[in-house]
């Protein structure tokens, strides 16, 4: 597998959002200033709590099926490699991770294989175009610790992704999670969410490098990043921190993660979280204190081992 230097765009956009010629210029210069090759798209897929059974992916909360095939087709115009991971989440903003049920059917009680069911129809759904627009990578979902348990349902899930798209297939898993899932032999490619902290990251590269070594697959970190707010670099999973502004730590959590990552050979890239479709004005970077890369000390370092 080549190697994936790569950012998530947009993740979770709404309808409309792509239609905007503000999202084409700001993947034009995500391009520019990172020196990616390959970004990752995420079609948001609702559902109203973590114990309800059904995804949603056709609200207005979600990029139409037409505004994302022009983004894919636009992505490669420019020369982009594409991987479409639909992620489901919860209206009520209960972290994904947390949607579970039952292990035996309960009687009135909301059920795992009804919920795989209408996962199934949404990545299905999104298999198709991703095969339909030749996408480079098909990732089926996104930390979703809760269900990894359930290794019979995730693999008849991967074939039914397989019957319909014919590229790589991954499976995004959360941080810590990588030497808990079983069913990493259903995949062609492992991946992962590495926000480690900065001190971590020797340590996590060593527990990882064994699942890769058992299963024999390629590996990316399919998300990685870390916010520019003071502390973050301790704490680089945590959405909620608070705290002054902190660019430099950004930046230096980044280099953490490129030297630790670049003496280990089995890391085959990263897809940096996030670039946001409609870009903060170039003056505001300095007071930005979230993931966003933009005009940021951070921006640079990953345009400095993305040139390499």
């Amino acid at each position: 597998m080549e190697f994936i230097k790569g950012i998530t765009f947009a993740p979770f956009a709404a309808q409309g959002s792509f239609a905007n010629e503000k999202a084409k210029q700001s993947l034009k210069s995500l391009q520019e200033r990172t020196g990616a090759n390959f970004i990752i798209l995420v079609p948001n897929g609702l559902q109203d709590t973590a114990q309800s059974e059904v995804i949603d992916f056709k609200s207005k909360a979600n990029v139409s099926d037409e505004e994302l095939r022009e983004m894919i087709r636009f992505a490669k115009s420019l020369g982009l490699k594409v991987a479409l991971k639909p992620t489901a989440n919860c209206k009520n903003g209960t972290w994904r991770a947390h949607i579970n049920f039952f292990d035996k059917d309960v009687h009135c009680e909301p059920k795992w294989h009804n919920w795989f069911k209408s996962y199934t129809d949404f990545q299905v759904h999104y298999a198709r175009i991703a095969q339909e627009e030749g996408c480079e990578m098909m990732i089926a979902g996104c930390e979703m610790v809760m269900s990894e348990r359930r290794a019979d349902e995730w693999r008849k899930l991967i074939d039914d992704i397989k019957q319909v798209y014919h590229g790589l297939v991954s499976y995004n898993t959360d941080k810590y999670q990588e030497d808990n899932v079983t069913w990493w032999d259903a995949v062609d490619v492992i991946s992962s969410s590495g926000y480690y902290p900065l001190e971590d990251w020797e340590k996590e590269l060593d527990r990882i490098e064994k699942v890769v070594e058992h299963f024999q697959k390629p590996f990316f970190f399919a998300e990685a990043g870390c916010m520019s707010t003071a502390h973050s670099s301790e704490v680089p999973n945590d959405w909620g921190k608070t705290g002054e502004v902190a660019l430099e730590e950004q930046a230096a959590w980044y280099e953490a993660m490129f030297k630790a990552c670049s003496k280990r050979s089995w890391v085959s890239g990263f897809a940096m979280w996030d670039w946001p479709w409609k870009q903060y004005d170039l003056k505001e970077a300095a007071k930005d204190k979230g993931y966003a890369l933009y005009g940021k000390p951070a921006e640079q370092v990953i345009k400095k081992y993305y040139s390499r």
